[in-house]
């Protein structure tokens, strides 16, 4: 195989071509609908994939935010190119050992799918020809862009799409490597290598959404395919894999079919409506007892070949179906499936009869619902698919799915989508400018690990904190005097244990002061280690200050006098088991003392506490 990778990362620079916060927002101000239509590109060609989006007739809806103004709308020109994302891109140039271009120039790229009121994606080329290495292979890295992210999808109705433009116009870092990766498992370490280098710089969002990888794959006898918006780095080995195993299957049937001279005619669908209403079951039934209408198409030389008698994932059946589904169909029904489904025995064969289909090598699919133009308009996708597989596996934009498998979305973008942005001006890439940036480089990430390791972290620990961009918080923590064992687990135990909870603010993140003061709290004694996660958890939840979440956790902190009293009645409770054991009974007593103070006190303290309580409990030595 061969596969690339395009990696896309928020930065937390503002938006790149307006004034407004890089942030998401649940506050609606205003809400607009627009259609968009495709239009020709710099060399007037439409692009196919712009095409297939307009073909749709979707109406946009688009939720305006306090982190949105005109420019997101397209009712005001677009500002200059925000320099902080200018300077993070020229930054991973340097870190990439890519070129920077003189001269950094925005173009538009049309999308008509409604992630951007526009139609278009303004996007600039900042520099080229890079690498990265990763276990010993080089890989090249073909481009360094800036682009602008696209509208949040809120929800979606019959003909209509309804979009967020808060994260419109955050910028966008785009790293593309060249078609180097020779496996999933060499393309997850590329893509955890050059994400590894983005938090290194400090400049870039974190969170579910705002680190996406399209992964361009090509198998032996396919083409290329890309699987776009895969947003966890666990599942980029499986998606590769399985494209792989997608396109080497689909061949496989490509030779077959061509092998029996198989064609797919250009006739119009037959009408099974009346046939199936008295017959059928299953989904086909279901859809005429609600009044919907079947359509049948004959595909001659395909019997055999829509399931996979392997027992594989991939199905040239299941391809047809996700067509269908791409102008709005539920999916189908074909006879590979068959018997089963509620269309068997002699109502299959009149199937055959009325489609022509009789024939040892025939196949058919079948479609219903309500509206006939849309059955027709989905056996006409259905058609068009089944006649590309005759040739081989066809290029295409694929939607990564949850458990791992991808789904046709769109036919592959093209170079008939550019054209050069007017509005903004193109920006000068200086000596000046690219010194200051490399006397600015951070620190790599090999180097960040050696100097967390050389703070007594193990290497698992060092490297977790710096892949998960921890790293200067917590140097800057230890910096201030706090321990780097307790600091260490703050960041990759606590932290994200609350971060995760239903009940935290959507967004919390905690400042470095509130941490340090958290730390700081444990060191005096206002409470134990084991107090941290509730007062963490309370201030995830809204406390004001540090003060209020201990208080909200029951962890007041003990007067040296209550204290003492509860380590006296453990004592007390306990005479037996002193008097069996001695100084051994310390331990099983210290355990039920620390239940007791439920974390309002450092272990520390309970310990003393426990000791003078054992103290006074022994007689007086004999003179």
């Amino acid at each position: 195989m061969k596969a690339g990778l395009e990696i896309h990362q928020q930065l937390s620079t503002g938006k790149l071509f307006c004034a407004c916060p890089a942030e998401l927002s649940e506050e609606v101000l205003l809400t607009v609908s627009r259609r968009l239509r495709a239009t020709g590109g710099e060399n007037h060609a439409i692009d196919p994939a712009a095409m297939f989006q307009a073909s749709r007739g979707l109406t946009y809806r688009y939720e305006a935010t306090p982190t949105s103004c005109l420019v997101e709308l397209d009712e005001e020109p677009p500002r200059a190119l925000n320099p902080e994302a200018v300077d993070v891109a020229l930054t991973m140039a340097v870190l990439l050992h890519a070129r920077p271009l003189d001269e950094i120039e925005v173009m538009r790229k049309i999308v008509v799918d409604g992630s951007n009121p526009a139609g278009f994606q303004r996007t600039a080329l900042v520099a080229v020809d890079g690498e990265i290495e990763v276990d010993g292979a080089k890989v090249s890295i073909a481009s360094i862009c800036l682009e602008e992210d696209a509208a949040r999808k809120i929800g979606e109705a019959p003909g209509e799409v309804t979009y967020r433009l808060d994260r419109q116009g955050i910028p966008l870092i785009e790293i593309a490597t060249g078609p180097d990766i020779v496996d999933g498992a060499q393309a997850r370490s590329v893509a955890e290598a050059i994400g590894q280098l983005l938090r290194s710089t400090g400049r870039v969002r974190r969170g579910i959404g705002t680190i996406r990888e399209d992964l361009n794959v090509s198998a032996p006898g396919g083409t290329r395919v890309e699987i776009k918006g895969v947003q966890e780095l666990a599942k980029i080995r499986r998606y590769a894999e399985g494209e792989v195993e997608r396109q080497t299957w689909l061949a496989h049937v490509a030779d077959e079919l061509r092998r029996r001279e198989a064609s797919v005619p250009g006739t119009a669908p037959v009408d099974l409506t009346e046939l199936l209403r008295s017959g059928a079951r299953g989904p086909i039934g279901r859809a005429l007892e609600q009044g919907g209408v079947v359509l049948g198409l004959k595909l001659p030389g395909f019997a055999g070949l829509l399931g996979n008698p392997s027992g594989g994932e991939a199905r040239l059946g299941r391809e047809l179906a996700d067509h269908a589904r791409s102008v709005g169909l539920g999916g189908l029904l074909h006879s590979d499936e068959l018997p089963a489904q509620g269309v068997e025995g002699t109502l299959e064969g009149a199937v055959r009869t009325s489609l022509g289909a009789a024939g040892a090598g025939d196949a058919f699919v079948l479609v219903a619902a309500a509206d006939p133009a849309l059955v027709r308009l989905g056996l006409e996708a259905i058609r068009r698919r089944a006649e590309t597989a005759v040739h081989g596996v066809p290029p295409e934009t694929r939607d990564p799915l949850p458990d791992g498998r991808t789904r046709y979305s769109r036919p592959l973008p093209g170079r008939d989508r550019m054209y050069p942005e007017t509005d903004v001006p193109p920006v000068p890439v200086g000596t000046e400018r690219l010194a200051r940036v490399h006397a600015g480089l951070p620190e790599r990430p090999e180097a960040v690990r050696a100097r967390l390791a050389g703070l007594g972290l193990s290497a698992d620990l060092a490297g977790q904190l710096q892949r998960s961009g921890d790293a200067p918080l917590f140097l800057e923590l230890v910096r201030r005097g706090r321990a780097p064992a307790a600091v260490a687990r703050l960041l990759s135990q606590e932290v994200p244990a609350v971060a995760a909870e239903p009940e935290t603010i959507a967004g919390w993140d905690a400042s470095t002061q509130l941490l340090d003061d958290l730390l700081l709290a444990v060191e005096d004694g206002r409470f134990s280690k084991e107090g941290v996660l509730p007062v963490l958890r309370e201030l995830a939840r809204g406390a004001g200050d540090l003060a209020e979440a201990q208080k909200r956790a029951g962890l007041s902190g003990l007067a040296p006098e209550e204290l003492g009293r509860l380590a006296g009645e453990v004592v007390r409770r306990n005479a037996a088991l002193i008097g069996a054991r001695g100084e051994s009974a310390f331990q099983p007593l210290m355990g039920d003392l620390m239940r007791e103070v439920r974390g309002r006190a450092d272990g520390q303290r309970v310990a003393e506490a426990l000791r003078t309580a054992l103290a006074a409990r022994r007689p007086p030595e004999r003179a």
